[in-house]
């Protein structure tokens, strides 16, 4: 009889294209994987992989196979889902994705308030940027921002909240230095490979200075505190910020539309919908924030 954990594996290095790469994305070292590949193969009498020095490639064989293991692995996350869809208690493993922005400048408050309201939930919150597969039951919510509805899964089930905007942002005493005509370059802070806009180049305050890239959302704002440029954050984030102010002359852009996620059976479970309706009406009251609203431009 095949052991399902091997065929995790096997659809991990598949996928991956290398036992590295499948041991990283399981959370295993290297030999388990090894091992359980060397199992499956001894059971179905077969080589699933050829070596090269390029990584794995599936053999004629392992090409067979992965057809029915995607089979297997659909399975599974159904029977899991349908499972957990009849599970009506306020209690067990609730996961949530959701961006980093918004797990730590704006609804970190409200999961306590919802983790002091149900202490039989556990609460697993994954906000590494990445992106979840709820059909996978990598997580169970997702708290997702959105530009285009349309590019929505048709799978998963949505629940619309706000319309999220942003704003251009630097430091107050920056500000105060460029009006006084200070020569330091206003440099353009990004923490994705663009390059600057060309409005940024244009307006009354404007970029004077190459970019400057930051690895991740809290360096972009850091530096932007630090007086190094200007940058685009979420209104709801520069708005909070009593070092921050609004860059003169600059529209608020739209970033997208919150939505909250839920895929087939999931939805159903008494925790999710407890965590949905909670966290619905939270981001309904943060409408005004959300939008730019919520303070006086400088």
């Amino acid at each position: 009889m095949i052991d399902w954990d091997d065929v995790r594996y096997f659809l991990a290095v598949a996928r991956g294209g290398s036992v590295r790469a499948a041991a990283g994305r399981l959370k295993v070292n290297h030999a388990t994987v090894l091992r359980r590949i060397a199992q499956l193969e001894e059971r179905l009498g077969a080589h699933m992989f050829e070596k090269l020095p390029s990584g794995y490639r599936l053999t004629t064989a392992g090409e067979e196979v992965l057809e029915f293991a995607e089979q297997m692995e659909a399975s599974s996350h159904l029977l899991e889902a349908r499972i957990f869809g009849r599970d009506q208690g306020a209690r067990g493993l609730l996961r949530v994705t959701l961006p980093p922005f918004l797990a730590t400048h704006l609804l970190m408050p409200d999961l306590a308030d919802f983790a002091r309201l149900h202490p039989d939930i556990e609460m697993e919150i994954l906000s590494s940027g990445e992106l979840a597969n709820l059909t996978n039951r990598e997580a169970d919510v997702a708290i997702r921002i959105v530009a285009d509805r349309k590019t929505l899964p048709l799978n998963l089930h949505g629940l619309k909240g706000p319309e999220l905007l942003s704003g251009i942002y630097m430091s107050r005493h920056r500000l105060a230095a460029w009006r006084a005509g200070a020569p330091d370059p206003i440099r353009w802070i990004v923490i994705d490979s663009h390059g600057i806009p060309g409005w940024a180049r244009e307006g009354d305050v404007h970029t004077t200075g190459v970019p400057f890239r930051t690895p991740d959302a809290e360096t972009q704002i850091a530096a932007a505190q630090q007086g190094i440029g200007m940058t685009k954050l979420p209104c709801f984030v520069g708005d909070a910020d009593p070092l921050l102010v609004r860059v003169p002359g600059t529209d608020l852009p739209a970033h997208g539309t919150l939505w909250l996620l839920t895929q087939g059976e999931t939805r159903k479970t008494k925790r999710v919908r407890l965590f949905t309706e909670f966290v619905s009406r939270r981001l309904a009251a943060y409408g005004p924030l959300l939008a730019g609203l919520s303070v006086s431009r400088d």
